[in-house]
């Protein structure tokens, strides 16, 4: 047997490199066997993207399991005594959820049949979402702080809506699982098990990611499109995130953490905006 004597510095360059090639290698297996799919429709606003999915990552399954965190994140809610805290603001929320979700048909017909629920959550942060297959909240420090008009609230709404007509959720997971399998095979290979604590967290961190920017785009346009439709004034959106972005001194609202506010992006509203305007003007009259 012919031993070679090395040192540890020496071995830490292979080593890295080998780690590299493997977690490459997890990448690759976990893209290929994600699949071109298009979620929605592309609506007026022409929404064409092509996007890919993991069929690690069933729609069903995702969906099932935002039902069960949706569930618990209201029963923890109701044990403090702030779910849907008031009525008034409750029954505003879910009026002008129907109607946006009314038109959810123009991207998604098989929308209809998803069991929306819509709830108001007490909390102090600006906040409001959607989770896979329809589960809503907004969030009281929305409500109280930024005192939203119906057509502003619409705005909101219309676009977490969109984020999960267009299944983004999904779309993020599916990118997760690349990394998951790239640094699995990589404590595999290492035995370093701190590398696959990491693996196992990675579901977690997922929720707190924000959007690309592709993704906000897409819920942006969509979402003043499921406005307009709904006979609200689409550009509200514009002045929405401008309300968001100027309130909240040094601390942002925690939306904008995920949902980041630009001049671009407000140019592009206002482009999107004019576009659906007309539909706006035929669902007045």
């Amino acid at each position: 047997m012919i031993t070679i004597h090395t040192s540890p510095r020496s071995v830490r360059p292979r080593l890295r490199a080998v780690s590299r090639w493997f977690a490459a290698a997890g990448l690759a297996v976990a893209l290929a066997a994600c699949a071109p799919v298009q979620t929605t429709q592309s609506g007026q606003v022409g929404i064409n993207r092509t996007q890919y999915m993991s069929s690690l990552v069933s729609e069903a399954e995702l969906n099932q399991e935002a039902a069960s965190q949706y569930q618990q994140i209201l029963a923890q809610a109701r044990a403090k005594g702030g779910l849907d805290p008031s009525a008034a603001q409750t029954q505003r929320v879910q009026a002008i959820a129907r109607r946006l979700i009314a038109q959810a048909g123009v991207f998604r017909p098989d929308a209809k049949n998803w069991a929306w629920e819509v709830h108001v959550v007490k909390s102090d942060e600006v906040n409001a979402w959607c989770m896979p297959g329809g589960k809503i909240a907004v969030y009281t420090g929305l409500l109280d702080k930024i005192k939203p008009t119906d057509a502003e609230l619409a705005a909101v709404m219309g676009h977490e809506i969109s984020h999960a007509l267009r299944e983004h959720a999904r779309e993020q997971v599916s990118r997760q699982m690349g990394t998951s399998v790239g640094i699995s095979i990589l404590a595999a290979v290492t035995g370093n098990q701190a590398v696959a604590d990491l693996g196992s967290n990675l579901s977690e961190v997922m929720f707190n990611l924000p959007n690309s920017r592709a993704n906000e785009t897409e819920a942006d346009r969509m979402g003043v499109e499921l406005a307009a439709r709904a006979g609200y004034d689409p550009r509200a959106a514009i002045s929405l995130w401008q309300k968001m972005g100027q309130s909240g001194g040094s601390a942002p609202p925690e939306i904008l953490s995920t949902h980041p506010s630009s001049q671009s992006r407000i140019a592009d509203l206002e482009q999107a905006s004019a576009r659906v305007l007309p539909l706006y003007q035929k669902s007045k009259s």
